[in-house]
């Protein structure tokens, strides 16, 4: 039993919030949202070792089963939670688990990105775009990214080796080949991606299924697609906790809203362009 600290807001919270249980068809309601989860461990199960009471952890729980982060309390799976690292605090903690998780699995599982190649990071400064950047920089790539031009200064203090405004420039036509495309987007902006990879090169699509006319015409170029469904892995999380460690990953909290708020970060979430990541803090009562 966790005493949350902090919670999460991801796409797939507000996504349920509007009634998307297309998603979960076999959850029983009532649903309490939210998988992020940072804070103290209370009670330690029967059996279970690594942790004790009064330790910091954090960690992606329960996906796809409701992970109940946004309460006070919230029993999490042992083998699902790890460490908070000492330069993050519980809200910054957080904003990490789910698009850490999803930025490292397309970069390294599914993208196979070597050090040396060239990745392309569409949306770089929004959730799992500016954990992409830095993830890409820790293991040796060179990045491409593009976000709107408001957020090229902060992009490029990620890491990323070349910038590109979306909002006045063609990707396709001014970026040299990459290796790996991560694309967060969705629509005709993965047909274009197609464009810019190389021969034998992937592209990794996160908002849903590579549509089957975008895998035909990428097949016939020589180019693969992937598209995934991110899972609790507390090894690969721990991964990501050692690069907080070394200095070369922090989450960015865009806004921080009390647990009773979590409808109006919903709705900043939605509306789009939010730069690094949304929390809701459960230590603080609404004004």
């Amino acid at each position: 039993m966790v005493r949350v600290h902090a919670a999460g807001v991801n796409v797939l919270d507000w996504l349920l919030g509007e009634g998307g249980f297309e998603h979960f068809p076999d959850v029983p309601l009532p649903w309490i949202p939210g998988w992020d989860v940072s804070g103290v461990v209370e009670v330690v199960g029967d059996g279970v070792g690594g942790f004790q009471q009064g330790d910091s952890v954090y960690g992606m729980v329960r996906l796809p089963e409701p992970g109940n982060a946004y309460a006070e309390y919230a029993a999490v799976p042992a083998g699902q939670v790890v460490a908070k690292p000492p330069l993050l605090d519980h809200i910054q903690a957080a904003a990490l688990p789910m698009a850490g998780l999803t930025a490292w699995r397309a970069l390294v599982d599914e993208a196979g990105l070597q050090r040396g190649q060239r990745v392309l990071i569409h949306a770089a400064s929004g959730g799992v775009g500016h954990l992409a950047v830095q993830c890409a920089k820790a293991l040796g790539a060179q990045v491409v990214a593009t976000a709107s031009g408001s957020n090229r200064e902060y992009v490029n203090s990620l890491g990323a080796d070349e910038f590109v405004d979306y909002r006045e420039q063609r990707f396709e036509t001014s970026v040299a080949p990459v290796h790996a495309v991560i694309d967060t987007v969705g629509g005709t902006v993965q047909q274009r991606s197609l464009d810019v990879l190389k021969r034998d090169g992937v592209l990794v699509a996160l908002p849903a299924d590579v549509p089957a006319e975008v895998k035909a015409d990428a097949e016939r170029r020589g180019i693969r697609t992937r598209d995934f469904s991110v899972e609790p892995n507390a090894d690969t999380l721990t991964k990501i906790s050692r690069l907080v460690a070394d200095g070369r990953v922090r989450p960015t909290v865009s806004s921080v809203y009390p647990l009773a708020e979590a409808r109006v970060a919903h709705e900043e979430g939605r509306a789009g362009h939010v730069r690094g990541k949304l929390v809701l803090d459960a230590t603080t009562v609404a004004s």
